[in-house]
């Protein structure tokens, strides 16, 4: 049995690596700044998510061809209560983000990729297009101060350009479970496919994080100056 899960667990990850590497190529998928991402260590990359969080495989993809390391997402804690997507994200990199599940895998020396906009940000309406939903993400700063681990901010461009919403989108939902962000939005591409827009992710410069027991308005600064970095990336990267 534990060999057939196995086997199953392989063929699943290289059918996603082939996807995200379509997808890359199907996108023209770009990487910019990959001079600060190092090889080794400790790393936390934060930044924006797209609709759906389609972006995710092909931004996976070149981060591994820049680095030759699989990076981690922490993934929205709600999407484990889906059975079929709690089993399957952990095979394809994604990590439920708990605070503890975060620390251990900075801990082990990962490149660690996290969306403080989680959901709110996938699920956007067409009023969210590349708008930072961080209002009361802290979680990031806290675990980069205790990890001792600098916060890498990154943008994506064209990552809320894949798909249109089309007329009357508020109404055009699947609830996935109670609370309102996790209403997702029914978006249309070209045909079965995305629109094929080019995407181009921008990375910047790592920033060290606050020291520990710094204050809470120390925090809310250190959040508001990272989300300033990756508000910046969008320009570079749509420029690029």
């Amino acid at each position: 049995m534990e060999t057939t899960l196995a086997s199953v667990r392989r063929a699943v990850f290289r059918f996603a690596e082939t996807g995200a590497a379509l997808s890359a190529r199907y996108h023209r998928a770009r990487l910019v700044g990959a001079e600060h991402l190092p090889s080794k260590g400790a790393l936390l990359l934060v930044g924006n998510h797209g609709v759906w969080g389609y972006e995710t495989p092909a931004f996976f993809h070149l981060l591994h061809n820049a680095t030759g390391r699989y990076p981690l997402g922490l993934a929205e804690r709600g999407f484990f209560k889906i059975p079929l997507v709690r089993t399957v994200l952990p095979w394809l990199g994604g990590v439920e983000g708990t605070p503890e599940n975060a620390l251990r895998s900075l801990s082990d020396g990962q490149l660690v990729v996290c969306y403080p906009g989680g959901a709110r940000e996938t699920f956007k309406r067409s009023q969210g297009r590349y708008r930072l939903r961080w209002e009361r993400a802290l979680g990031f700063v806290r675990l980069a101060m205790k990890a001792g681990v600098p916060v890498v901010p990154f943008a994506g461009f064209g990552v809320d350009d894949t798909f249109f919403w089309p007329p009357a989108e508020d109404r055009l939902c699947w609830q996935l479970a109670q609370e309102e962000k996790y209403r997702m939005p029914l978006v249309m591409g070209l045909g079965p496919l995305p629109l094929p827009v080019q995407l181009t992710f921008a990375v910047g410069e790592p920033q060290e994080p606050p020291p520990s027991g710094a204050s809470e308005s120390r925090l809310n600064a250190f959040r508001d100056h990272v989300a300033a970095c990756v508000r910046r990336l969008l320009l570079r990267a749509c420029h690029a």
